[in-house]
């Protein structure tokens, strides 16, 4: 049973209006971080749970305390926001990181390309999110090929060619990619770390929707197979092919629909909190209390021109961590929500003075 104290806290200070609540253990251990638009009755809720996760949390709990929102959505940054901080034990995975997939490239000696349902804080570059995942682990492999990235596992040692070894040992390639010259073996130092990053910046052009280089290759691949005539070795550089073609549409097409997620998002806030949500491709950048005057109109706007001005290299979809969950977060509201997308605009049709959910211009 949880100490009193904590149920006499909330019954008597929480709200019910939207927020995040953190329950805390010995020496302000952050245990779990949740939000709900309604507090006071979210909280005292774990006060009845007599068994299972929440009631061992509760339990171990010394104290809890919340943050008031105006509402649900600026709810769901913070949340998401302090468990990707934080990692509290009782949340295992920020849950909305599961429905979508990426293409990630590690950040290790010799990067490799690596199909992921997960994004994390540590260092590496993610391109998506791809809301169909069955045919990726597929894509990565075929793209890894055409490019010649090696796709062994992360501890796999790496020896470039160009680096400096007193006790070489004659290396040999680990794997038949390297035997075969599918892969540039920097296992057993045949390649400088030159020639590798030549292979991955072919990769990112590629992931960028920059260059078809790796289909242009393939291609040629497949009619020398044919002059040869090994039919058979065509028709599986064909298959690639394929394959490589369908991500191509999907990445040149996410260039596009990142675009459109560039929004002022007007939302209705508790007791009359109402703001707007300043959104660049997909990522929530900053909030405003939602102008009521002319004086204030013109500060939105102000603001509205600063985070939506160009930033060199922002449009060639490489994601870190945080950016991929705060997209992820974004698509996943809206796409629960549609109407909610009617409340949002183009930062150009907001400069031109469109209210919001009317099409009518501001006065």
């Amino acid at each position: 049973m949880a100490p009193s104290p904590l149920r006499e806290k909330v019954r008597t200070r929480a709200e019910d209006r939207p927020g995040v609540y953190r329950w805390l253990g010995a020496g302000g251990r952050i245990l779990y971080v949740g939000k709900s638009v309604r507090l006071r009755s979210r909280l005292l809720s774990y006060f009845r749970e007599e068994r299972g996760k929440a009631a061992r949390m509760v339990a171990e709990a010394e104290d809890v305390n919340w943050d008031q929102r105006p509402n649900e959505f600026a709810a769901l940054i913070r949340e998401m926001r302090l468990i990707r901080a934080w990692q509290p034990e009782y949340n295992v995975q920020h849950k909305r990181d599961r429905r979508y997939g990426f293409i990630k490239i590690t950040r290790e000696p010799a990067p490799r390309l690596v199909p992921v349902s997960r994004v994390h804080n540590d260092g590496a570059s993610y391109y998506g999110p791809f809301a169909q995942t069955g045919w990726l682990t597929q894509a990565v492999h075929d793209l890894s090929l055409a490019t010649g990235l090696r796709d062994c596992p992360a501890h796999t040692p790496i020896h470039f060619g160009d680096q400096l070894e007193i006790f070489s040992g004659g290396r040999v390639p680990r794997c038949i990619r390297g035997d075969t010259g599918t892969c540039p073996a920097p296992c057993a130092g045949r390649c400088t770390t030159a020639e590798y990053n030549r292979r991955l910046r072919l990769a990112c052009a590629f992931l960028e929707a920059r260059s078809r280089a790796p289909l242009a290759e393939l291609e040629d691949s497949v009619t020398a197979a044919a002059a040869e005539l090994r039919f058979e070795y065509a028709a599986t550089i064909r298959d690639r092919m394929e394959t490589l073609e369908k991500l191509w549409s999907h990445l040149s097409g996410f260039r596009g629909q990142m675009e459109n997620l560039n929004l002022v998002y007007s939302v209705p806030g508790y007791e009359g909190d109402d703001r707007i949500y300043l959104i660049r491709r997909g990522r929530p950048c900053a909030d405003l209390p939602m102008p009521k005057s002319s004086r204030a109109r013109r500060r939105a706007n102000e603001a509205v021109e600063e985070v939506f001005q160009p930033v060199p290299g922002d449009r060639d979809g490489r994601l870190d961590g945080d950016a991929a969950a705060e997209v992820l977060l974004t698509v996943s509201w809206f796409n629960r929500r549609p109407r909610e997308r009617e409340r949002a605009v183009a930062p150009e049709r907001w400069l031109g003075g469109v209210v919001v959910g009317s099409g009518r211009r501001a006065g």
